[in-house]
């Protein structure tokens, strides 16, 4: 029980990997404020935590595009558990094209989610994890972003800027305590990556040296791993999980 008297946050913890980490850092003792979009998603997952250990998860339900909104239920998840010990800023969309035929509602639906998302959930417990002078923040980054994609300009964009994001701010808060990483996916069986062309799905999987897809338990275990007191002599890394696709 690494986690025990321990709370988090998970955004995006409605489906796929968000889900996957929330559930994952119950399991190992953590209390889980559970963020989605989607009420009846972060439900979901909030109530399949509290079936494996009363009382450990509450939903949330939030746009992280929203800067104001987000700063309203950060304060309440601070309410409702008095302290966070670990934010996982997993939120994201895709919205595919080439980016000659690429709308900029398209690009900035990608970049408010994915990146200034991170920055907005990041924004409001950042003053409590200094005051603690702890905390471990972890970003959900993609190998995309270190690669790029053909077809993926907003994706990758959003996502390299999470990393530039987690190692500038990893050097702001060392000196508190506080570790930021980041987490490069690979391809990830999830519902996310189901909507991809059966082109696109080949072309990926030839690239994985490991031959074979991961699975959001994968990410979670890394998670897992950063979000413990044995990952507290490290920051400012991105960890790709990725069947090693970025060598």
């Amino acid at each position: 029980m690494r986690f025990e008297n321990q709370s988090a946050i998970v955004t995006g913890a409605g489906r796929g990997i968000g889900h996957t980490i929330a559930v994952r850092l119950a399991s190992e003792g953590a209390r889980v404020a559970c963020v989605s979009r989607s009420e009846d998603n972060a439900k979901r997952t909030a109530d399949e935590i509290n079936i494996l250990r009363a009382d450990s998860a509450k939903h949330y339900a939030v746009d992280v595009a929203d800067h104001a909104a987000v700063q309203k239920i950060g304060a309440q998840i601070l309410e409702d558990f008095t302290k966070i010990d670990i934010l996982v800023n997993n939120a994201g969309v895709r919205r595919d094209g080439l980016a000659m035929r690429m709308s900029i509602e398209d690009w900035d639906a990608v970049i408010n989610t994915n990146l200034r998302g991170a920055f907005n959930f990041t924004q409001a417990i950042i003053r409590a994890m200094v005051k603690q002078r702890s905390g471990r923040i972890i970003n959900i980054t993609s190998v995309i972003g270190l690669i790029g994609n053909a077809g993926q300009t907003n994706y990758a964009a959003s996502k390299a800027g999470l990393i530039g994001f987690t190692k500038s701010l990893a050097r702001e808060l060392a000196s508190r305590s506080i570790t930021v990483n980041a987490i490069a996916p690979g391809f990830i069986t999830t519902d996310m990556t189901a909507g991809l062309s059966d082109e696109i799905k080949k072309t990926i999987q030839s690239q994985i040296p490991l031959g074979k897809t991961g699975t959001p338990e994968n990410v979670a275990s890394a998670a897992a791993f950063l979000a413990s007191g044995e990952a507290s002599y490290i920051t400012g890394q991105v960890i790709c999980v990725d069947g090693g696709i970025v060598m």
